[in-house]
């Protein structure tokens, strides 16, 4: 009996040993070792996905342009302000407008007034001036329904007294062109561009004027594909 009761005291006193010799704190092997969080992947389209990135669009380019020649109620030949370009009778700054066209392509658009101009030089320089004096205002026989189409508008005009003739006014006065990039050529009897490029830029105050306008006397038309050449290469066009 003495003999069970010393063995039982010698346990109880290994069992105290035992536990003096666990580190506090420990855990115990049953809790869940922490898990690493991946770092997140960059996701790849597949390899059949369409690319919905909106591709670049060519400028689509319209030509308006304001002549006498069509606006006599006569053919060309009639007209005060024609040329003959390559044996054709011509409305000088449709001349400009066809060689403009065959460089960079676009469309053409006729400015046109309901009301007739003389046939005579003398009679529409005098009916010029009279609109001018009135801030006329002749109306358009024709209208563009597509103007969102265009980003980009050549506008042609002879130089009358020193200004834009006024049915061009009209024209600027009818249609919004902001956001637009707008290109002057003209011709002239001496006066060159005058004040018309500045007058374009305030009555299209939104709109990108290009101010290296063409110009070129009305004598010298028939012989301008060159200059036209060089000029719209020179303002940044690719020839087509």
């Amino acid at each position: 009996m003495k003999l069970k009761q010393t063995f039982a005291v010698l346990l109880a006193a290994g069992a105290l040993v035992l536990t003096a010799c666990t580190p506090r704190g420990a855990a115990s092997s049953s809790a869940a070792a922490p898990t690493a969080t991946a770092a997140p992947q960059p996701t790849e389209a597949p390899a059949d996905s369409e690319n919905t990135a909106a591709e670049p669009t060519a400028s689509k380019i319209m030509i308006a342009y304001f002549t006498a020649a069509e606006n006599s109620g006569v053919d060309a030949v009639a007209s005060a302000s024609y040329s003959t370009v390559e044996g054709t009778a011509i409305g000088r700054v449709r001349a400009l407008a066809d060689f403009i066209q065959d460089d960079v392509g676009g469309d053409l658009f006729s400015i046109r007034t309901v009301e007739t101009y003389p046939v005579g030089i003398n009679e529409v320089i005098d009916q010029a001036a009279q609109e001018q004096a009135a801030n006329a205002r002749p109306e358009l026989a024709d209208h563009i329904d597509n103007l969102d189409d265009y980003d980009t508008i050549f506008i042609g005009y002879p130089n009358w007294w020193g200004d834009l003739p006024m049915p061009v006014y009209s024209f600027f006065d009818e249609y919004d062109l902001s956001g637009k990039t707008i290109i002057p050529f003209n011709t002239h009897n001496g006066s060159r561009l005058s004040r018309t490029v500045q007058t374009i830029q305030e009555l299209e105050p939104n709109a990108t004027v290009v101010t290296d306008a063409f110009t070129v006397h009305e004598s010298q038309v028939p012989d301008a594909k060159s200059d036209i050449d060089a000029w719209l290469t020179d303002i940044g066009f690719t020839m087509q």
